[in-house]
């Protein structure tokens, strides 16, 4: 069985793509899979380029994990949480291919990501948990809160509107749009742009930046493991 989680290194540029051949469903096989390859991302002082599928980047958890509750459901949240939290705080910088839909714990990991580029089209990039009946858990808060608009944050996390990918650029979900065919190639040209940065310099000074963030961030996945998202 093909891997869903593919790694290539070209020209100081670590491409890792999720493609399940559906809609991206994060399940924890994926999370350690892409954890495995931001190890060797970090091992290769590699800049990153993380994109998903024509057509979706990711619909978020495996909703028949969550649905099934109990510990597998509460480990899968969590490492879905932590892997988000480290390419927030990834030494090297970290490029977000966003190349179709991006939801819930999708939109999670665009929003860690450094600089984001979207694709063109009838796309929907947002977090729909209060319009599926699941109260944002405080991670959730604290990832929209650290990049999105303060008016779209109240939006988004409360009311689960969902952007089109040009809107989803004001929102403050992405840096960026070009039409769906382009963006892993403008991602990979901004990640080589960005390769150029003194990788300390710049993982110093991304860590002071977003220290205030990262300390809610951390805080907030403990309090969200003592009241779980599912039982």
């Amino acid at each position: 069985m093909e891997p869903c989680v593919r790694y290539q290194l070209r020209d100081g540029i670590a491409e890792i793509r999720l493609d399940d051949g559906k809609v991206n469903a994060l399940t924890l096989d994926r999370f350690e899979e892409l954890a495995g390859a931001f190890d060797r991302a970090k091992a290769d002082r590699a800049a990153v380029v993380l994109g998903g599928r024509p057509g979706v980047f990711s619909a978020g958890f495996d909703l028949r994990v969550l649905r099934a509750g109990g510990a597998a459901a509460n480990e899968t949240v969590r490492a879905g949480f932590e892997l988000a939290e480290r390419i927030l705080a990834f030494p090297s910088p970290v490029v977000i291919a966003c190349t179709g839909h991006a939801i819930a714990m999708g939109v999670f990991l665009v929003l860690a990501g450094d600089y984001r580029i979207g694709a063109q089209g009838a796309f929907r990039i947002g977090a729909n948990e209060v319009a599926i009946g699941i109260t944002m858990p405080r991670f959730g808060v604290e990832m929209c809160r650290q990049r999105l608009a303060p008016a779209h944050f109240q939006r988004a996390v409360g009311l689960a509107e969902m952007y089109a990918p040009e809107d989803a650029v004001a929102a403050g979900f992405l840096d960026r749009v070009v039409p769906a065919d382009d963006v892993l190639r403008a991602a990979r040209e901004v990640a080589a742009q960005l390769a150029t940065l003194p990788v300390d310099v710049h993982a110093a000074s991304k860590l002071r930046a977003r220290e205030h963030a990262l300390a809610a961030i951390r805080a907030a996945i403990e309090a969200d493991a003592a009241t779980p998202l599912v039982s």
